[in-house]
């Protein structure tokens, strides 16, 4: 099959001739030039555009959704609420600025104004050091205990572990919905590397975070997942990475491998 260039868009050959656009172009072609769009524009997980946004936004919004469940004491849309005096009602927009860029959270509120968010305090517009623990709290394979640790200190000490147990529940639940979405079946593109990061729980470790990022054939560029292994980077770890994420997308197109982080 060819594609004809427009951009990063794709129009059939017959289409093209019409258009008066440029003559097809390979799969190869095609390929390299999304490499190349990737390279100037860059693929970067921190920064303004990085890819580390989206998944921010994710865990922020999960551990808020966990501490409004501890605050109300019932889940969402459980009959326990009903008649309880006080409820979920709705969210409000709010943008912060983070390490991995600006990121715009819905931060829940409920009926009698009493709910504190801690996470994301009233009037806060800045949080730091929140790169490493998203990564971690987004890699598959950590336990709940590891997660726990984590979110213990991202609120510290004062947090009773009712309300960590809570909120971890929350975030797991939120990134397992993250893992285990659709992907497309076509990634003509994917950039893969590995970063130490520090893993919490009876004592702080270094441990390897894989990484499989992608860009699509629209030229848009997406985190197709993220694995905690459980030692030294290594080439059976990679395996099943790519496994995972081979069986993911159903099937494979040519594929240009590059390192992206040091």
């Amino acid at each position: 099959m060819t594609y004809t260039a427009v951009g990063l868009e794709t129009v059939e050959p017959d289409e093209s001739a019409q258009l008066g656009q440029p003559a097809p172009v390979s799969d190869e072609q095609l390929v390299s030039m999304l490499v190349e769009r990737a390279r100037s524009e860059g693929l970067q997980l921190t920064g303004q555009g990085g890819l580390l946004q989206q998944l921010t936004k994710r865990v922020l919004e999960s551990a808020l959704e966990g501490e409004i469940t501890d605050h109300l004491g019932y889940e969402k849309h459980d009959v326990v609420g009903r008649g309880s005096g006080n409820s979920r009602n709705g969210s409000r927009a709010k943008t912060v600025l983070t390490d991995v860029g600006p990121v715009e959270v819905k931060v829940p509120r409920d009926t009698s104004g009493t709910f504190e968010p801690q996470i994301v305090k009233k009037r806060q517009r800045r949080l730091t050091g929140v790169d490493e623990t998203v990564l971690s709290l987004s890699a598959k394979g950590l336990t709940h205990g590891e997660i726990s640790a984590h979110l213990a200190e991202v609120y510290g000490a004062e947090m009773s572990k009712q309300t960590l147990s809570t909120i971890t529940d929350q975030v797991m639940d939120g990134m397992a919905a993250w893992q285990s979405r659709p992907l497309d079946r076509v990634y003509p593109v994917l950039f893969v590397d590995a970063i130490n990061v520090k893993i919490r729980d009876q004592q702080v470790v270094n441990r390897p975070i894989y990484l499989v990022m992608a860009v699509t054939v629209e030229g848009e560029r997406d985190i197709l997942g993220i694995w905690a292994g459980d030692g030294g980077e290594g080439a059976k770890y990679w395996l099943q990475v790519f496994t995972e994420t081979s069986a993911a997308t159903a099937r494979a197109w040519p594929v240009s491998w590059r390192p992206i982080c040091s």
